[in-house]
């Protein structure tokens, strides 16, 4: 390969990326330009860079337009394919379809035959499992997720695993199977290792390290793993496809010394062998995408290593992710594959230039060093992907990775290779699971002495910034130890001195969750901090409450406007896994907790804002739920916020002799449903923002068409939660500040009076 060929090849499939995940107006004809440019200039090497940006970009944009026409939205759909992964929780199963033919059911309809991959949720299906193909009646819906500060990206998710479509399965007509599944050898492997008399856990470990099947892995396993930082032995790596090439290189080469004794070093068929048994384990463990990318690293570090013709460790570095990238294009949003390939940067800056270590000390003194450079820029990369840090992984590592590579893994194969032999296999396996409980043991004491830290979403960036430099300064060559110890105290100095930033005496910063058709609204001052409503809970048990923060979090008032499922769904999960102070509820509802009630009157003060009650009277037996709502108002320096739940324009009117006007941000009434935000109090209160706390396409419509003309009249800026995610704004900082949103709409960053633009109805 001409030097340089494969940096250049890697940064056009980046390239290609770019534009096919962002495409750029007039992208097309810039193509072109560019082909015809290379075409003039006459050089054949840069065909291959052209024909990689264009396919990887042609790819993108193909994934990109075959999502689900708007048009077949809550649209009964038949289609057929095959499963792919299939989980089940209580009465509903999960379940992973491709997607092999698909038509609406109704005449007149866009169609649906682009789709190839959807998600699906069934209730009380039949029995299902991977591999079959059926046929199913569904409703679909283009791929979405709430978008909160520091959660889980679940549309993210949905994007790189190729999904184009979510929604749930009708149960008529009833699902229909067409095709039994046909178990390939991985399937006969895990049905083997069912059978054999091992312990859980050493049986779960056992499918995870040497089939890949992660999805073996309890819920508590990941705990452990991911508290210990060691999550990245537990999947088909380059240190599993690389320890079976290795294997199989050493046994080829030592038959060709044996056959040929004079010509063994130039023997090529032991390198073919060791690529062979590469690709056919990597094919075994299902061919995900680690065990991809780690087949790839392995062809290209074998090409390296046999020195004939072969690119560099640089070179097979770049070439390796250009090739990885050029077979997955969505597996550049994996936070996995940038941690592997940087793990492997970090290896050949660390070892390129140095001596082969000799004898027992000099490996196990390079094994020690390799941990230790790799913890500081692993822990940054995962901080920075994850949001957290396992303090317990570099003492860990020193012992798991040894363990798990030079002992676990080569039993584990050893015992498959052995499997014609049941007594061989079987002591295999059992040394296999006496080791695989001592290192159990081993990372539950350490995870104890030293648990997982969650850090302060503030202090993510600067954090992994430190441990980053601090990598790189005893990594680059050329420095001097001095140099290096003193830098390093420097920055743990800089780390050890990060706080997270408060809010200031005198402010309230206000936080409307995206959790869908339900409303949550966080309320914060430098030392207060309460919730309005706990969010939904949805049919399938699932409420958005459960992952909007990590466990053991203090709240000191929730305030649970009524108890309709949509406002109280998540009360449950924080009082089982929050430390709540109170909980405030209106007479006459039930909300599954002791609670105090919220009178219309009562209030209370903190770090100069004001908090108080304007809705409900003490006798509420007369009023609906709805029109029982607690309604909050809070004010600082001026500005203030309302917060009416689900009350209705009676309610609303009853309230405005004592509501305070003008009011800076308005929560709107039941979600922006047409039964509240009545003109009265739309011309009275005149609020500078509302916010509508509504689900993406929702089925009721909200915000009403009505209730949007009346705000646009009145001046008001618009916002949704299902458009905008999380919206955020700080009151008493001053003048009025613009709404911060997780998701940036493109019609309020451009054009005349671009933050305030109005927002058409749903």
């Amino acid at each position: 390969m001409r030097p340089g060929m494969a940096i250049i090849l890697a940064l056009a499939v980046l390239g290609g990326l770019g534009l096919g995940s962002r495409p750029p107006p007039g992208l097309l004809e810039g193509l072109g330009v560019l082909a015809l440019t290379v075409l003039a200039r006459g050089r054949s090497a840069g065909w291959l860079p052209l024909a990689a940006l264009v396919g990887v970009t042609v790819g993108l944009l193909l994934v990109r337009g075959a999502g689900l026409s708007e048009g077949l939205i809550r649209e009964d759909l038949s289609v057929e394919g095959r499963l792919v992964a299939v989980a089940e929780e209580a009465h509903l199963t999960r379940l992973t379809l491709e997607v092999t033919a698909c038509h609406p059911l109704a005449e007149g309809r866009p169609g649906c035959d682009r789709l190839r991959r959807v998600r699906l949720s069934a209730f009380e299906a039949p029995p299902m499992q991977s591999g079959e193909r059926w046929a199913l009646t569904v409703r679909l819906r283009p791929p979405a997720g709430f978008a909160n500060p520091h959660t889980f990206d679940y549309e993210a998710w949905l994007w790189r695993e190729g999904i184009q479509a979510t929604g749930y399965v009708r149960r008529e007509p009833p699902p229909r199977r067409l095709a039994d599944a046909i178990p390939g050898l991985r399937e006969r492997a895990l049905a083997h290792l069912e059978r054999r008399e091992l312990p859980p856990r050493a049986q779960r470990w056992l499918a995870a390290l040497t089939l890949g099947a992660g999805e073996q892995l309890t819920a508590e396993d990941w705990v452990l793993l991911n508290a210990s930082g060691t999550t990245h032995l537990m999947v088909i790596s380059g240190l599993h496809v690389g320890l079976v090439a290795s294997f199989a290189l050493l046994l080829g080469r030592g038959a060709a010394r044996l056959a040929t004794p004079g010509r063994w070093r130039l023997a090529v068929w032991p390198w073919w062998l060791a690529g062979a048994a590469a690709a056919g384990y990597a094919t075994l463990s299902g061919l995900e995408p680690p065990a991809l990318r780690a087949l790839v690293m392995a062809l290209v570090g074998l090409w390296v290593a046999s020195g004939r013709h072969a690119p560099g460790p640089w070179q097979g570095w770049w070439l390796a992710l250009a090739v990885v990238l050029l077979l997955d294009p969505l597996s550049a949003w994996r936070p996995g594959l940038w941690l592997s390939y940087l793990a492997v940067a970090l290896l050949i800056l660390a070892w390129q230039g140095r001596p082969r270590p000799r004898e027992a000390r000099g490996w196990l003194w390079a094994l020690v060093r390799t941990q230790l450079l790799l913890a500081p820029l692993m822990a940054a990369a995962v901080l920075l992907a994850f949001a957290r840090l396992a303090p317990a992984a570099p003492l860990v590592n020193l012992v798991a990775v040894p363990v798990v590579s030079s002992l676990l893994v080569p039993l584990g194969l050893l015992g498959w290779l052995l499997a014609p032999l049941p007594p061989l296999s079987t002591l295999c396996w059992w040394l296999f699971a006496r080791l695989a409980e001592a290192l159990a043991r081993w990372l539950e004491a350490a995870v104890e002495w030293l648990p997982l830290w969650l850090p302060e979403p503030a202090l993510v960036t600067p954090l992994a910034l430190c441990l980053g430099l601090v990598a790189l300064l005893w990594v680059l060559p050329g420095l001097t130890g001095a140099l290096r110890a003193a830098g390093s105290l420097a920055l743990a100095a800089v780390a050890m001195a990060l706080a997270p930033s408060g809010i200031p005496q005198g402010q309230l910063e206000v936080r409307v969750m995206d959790v869908g058709q339900g409303q949550l609204v966080e309320l914060r001052t430098a030392s207060y901090r309460g919730l309005y409503d706990a969010g939904p809970r949805f049919a399938s048990g699932f409420a958005p409450v459960g992952v909007l923060w990590p466990p053991g979090q203090r709240f000191d008032d929730v305030i649970v406007s009524h108890d309709d499922l949509d406002h109280a769904g998540g009360v449950a999960l924080l009082d089982e896994r929050h430390r709540v102070g109170r909980f405030l509820a209106p007479p006459g509802e039930t909300i599954g907790v002791p609670f105090t009630y919220c009178r219309a009157g009562e209030g209370w003060e903190r770090d100069g804002v004001r908090f108080r009650f304007l809705w409900p009277p003490a006798d509420t037996e007369t009023l609906s739920s709805n029109d029982r709502s607690c309604v909050l108002e809070a004010s600082v320096a001026g500005q203030r916020l309302l917060i009416t739940g689900d009350v209705g324009r009676r309610v609303e009117r009853a309230i405005l002799l004592e509501a305070e006007a003008p009011v800076t941000l308005l929560v709107a009434g039941h979600h922006g449903s047409h039964t509240s935000s009545g003109p009265q109090l739309v011309q009275w209160l005149t609020p500078r923002h509302v916010v509508y706390s509504a689900g993406r396409r929702n089925p009721f419509g909200h915000p009403h068409d009505e209730v949007v003309r009346r705000f646009r009249a009145a001046g008001s800026c618009q916002w949704s939660t299902a458009l905008d995610g999380a919206l955020t704004l700080r009151l008493g900082g001053g003048p009025d500040r613009l709404v911060e949103s997780l998701r940036r709409q493109p019609w309020r960053w451009g054009g005349v009076g671009a933050d305030c633009l109005a927002l058409e109805s749903l």
